[in-house]
């Protein structure tokens, strides 16, 4: 007979812990004790979040953070903590070990091993299944990617409105920065329900740091890289699109560029299909970049051509289960979300990207993200 897993003990806050929103599909921002156990999932919870947590919760049983402690009290004394009530719970359920993420606390760790429990960690991620995604939560996804939306249509506005004066574009009579355009669009998008943080708005040479979020004057005539990232505040799900923008006269080494970016896209995406490999999704890509001459090269001063992976999972964490990168063997499984994002980086032309999100299927993909790819706005 198989022997089944240890109990599951978690001990963090929603907004860090998305293994810990998952599990309990409710938020909360301060830390709080969760446990599975023989199939029901336990929580403890001060009077502040206790009927809250029970109305809106996954949780089967709720109980009182305020109860809790005076029965480690009862057994441990009255200096008790967070260790000691987690430790008391242990023997009313008769539980001796315990599963836990490998993010767990590691002062909480010491505690608890310290009072007799047996700790171990998960082996990969806690709930593996996460990646596989429900109906329901591809509707939330869609609707984190229709938040990018809002952000691009926003974007692509006040680009539109901009003049150019030399290498400068002016909006309402000031330089147009990145600051300012990324405060337009997450305001936009804070109006419609998403939390956006980080949105990358990187033009020129800082656009070929793929995670530099951006700063100062935005030029004509220079590739504009806009990756938008929000997450759904009512179901914590995030949305992951990029759009790259040039206002102005595109020159044709940068028309040539982009296309090729758009090429490997498509490229891309009609390689996946569950039980494909995504390192051979990854390869597709680079051999797409080869065929037309784009090189990847790594120096002393950082790397320039295509250095990143072309797709991660998505879901309750920006990159999660699920990858097509050249690093290691990944089986891409039915039914999982992916972000499908090449990109070319090279100072002194810029850098271009294009992120959509596919779910996918035996025979391919399911689209989960829309948006034009009208990237030259005169």
């Amino acid at each position: 007979m198989e022997k089944s897993p240890p109990a599951l003990l978690l001990f963090a806050n929603t907004q860090s812990s998305s293994d810990m929103l998952y599990f309990g599909r409710v938020d909360v921002h301060d830390p709080f004790i969760a446990m599975g156990i023989r199939g029901k999932k336990i929580t403890v919870q001060s009077a502040l979040e206790f009927s809250r947590v029970k109305k809106n919760g996954a949780f089967d049983t709720v109980l009182s953070r305020e109860k809790c402690l005076d029965q480690a009290k009862a057994i441990y004394g009255a200096k008790v903590g967070i260790a000691e009530m987690i430790a008391t719970l242990a023997k009313a359920y008769k539980q001796h070990a315990f599963r836990i993420p490998s993010d767990f606390p590691a002062a909480l760790y010491v505690k608890l091993t310290s009072l007799g429990l047996k700790l171990v960690f998960a082996e990969g991620d806690l709930f593996p299944e996460r990646e596989i995604k429900s109906d329901w939560e591809v509707g939330c996804i869609r609707e984190g990617n229709r938040l990018c939306t809002v952000g691009y249509i926003t974007a692509e506005k006040i680009l539109r409105a901009a003049k150019i004066k030399g290498r400068h574009l002016i909006y309402q009579g000031k330089p147009l920065t990145s600051e300012t355009l990324r405060f337009q669009l997450e305001t936009a998008i804070r109006e419609q329900g998403g939390n956006p943080q980080d949105s990358i708005v990187a033009g020129g040479d800082q656009a070929c740091d793929p995670h530099e979020r951006g700063s100062g004057p935005l030029h004509a005539h220079e590739l504009i890289i806009i990756d938008i990232f929000p997450r759904v505040i009512k179901t914590g799900y995030f949305g992951d699109m990029t759009r790259t923008y040039l206002k102005g006269r595109p020159r044709e080494v940068q028309r040539r560029m982009v296309a090729t970016v758009r090429e490997a896209q498509k490229r891309a995406t009609k390689m996946i299909r569950a039980e494909v490999d995504g390192r051979v999704v990854h390869a597709t890509v680079n051999e797409c970049f080869a065929d037309a001459g784009y090189e990847t090269k790594h120096g002393k001063n950082g790397s320039v051509g295509f250095f990143h992976g072309t797709g991660h999972g998505l879901g309750l964490a920006v990159h999660e289960a699920g990858r097509m990168s050249g690093v290691v063997p990944y089986p891409l499984k039915n039914g999982s979300v992916l972000t499908v994002e090449p990109g070319l980086y090279y100072p002194g032309l810029g850098g271009c990207r294009w992120e959509d999100v596919v779910q996918v299927t035996a025979t391919g993909t399911r689209p989960l993200s829309k948006h034009p790819y009208n990237w030259e706005i005169r």
